[in-house]
């Protein structure tokens, strides 16, 4: 249940990144509200982030035995932690951002997705 938990948060996340990349002014939830829209460039990295983030989160539902493995049981444990760890630091960033929506938003987004996948790597 934790697993589909995290996955659930991290999908609001990829959810918002998508609509980052299509241009909508919601850029103030990351990067410490540098910007309102993204400009391009940044978007075309944040397709390749998008990817990332989809990966991370059928490692933790693999983790967490809902769907079958794509590689050993050892490298999705330490494919997880790695991402726990990840987002512990991403938290910390969030909740140190100048910008009020990026720390009241996606630092409880990270936090909870990083809590998820501590409990399901361990």
């Amino acid at each position: 249940m934790i697993a589909i938990i995290g996955a659930s948060t991290f999908l609001i996340v990829i959810i918002i990144s998508v609509l980052l990349i299509c241009g909508l002014p919601l850029g103030e939830l990351t990067m410490g509200g540098q910007y309102k829209v993204f400009p391009k460039k940044l978007r075309i990295v944040l397709v390749g982030q998008v990817i990332l983030q989809i990966f991370f989160v059928i490692i933790i539902l693999q983790m967490g035995g809902f769907i079958p493995l794509w590689f050993s049981d050892n490298i999705t444990k330490i494919i997880c932690i790695a991402m726990a760890v990840y987002l512990s630091f991403n938290t910390i960033m969030n909740f140190i951002s100048r910008s009020k929506k990026e720390k009241y938003v996606m630092t409880p987004l990270s936090a909870i997705s990083a809590v998820c996948f501590w409990i399901t790597a361990l």
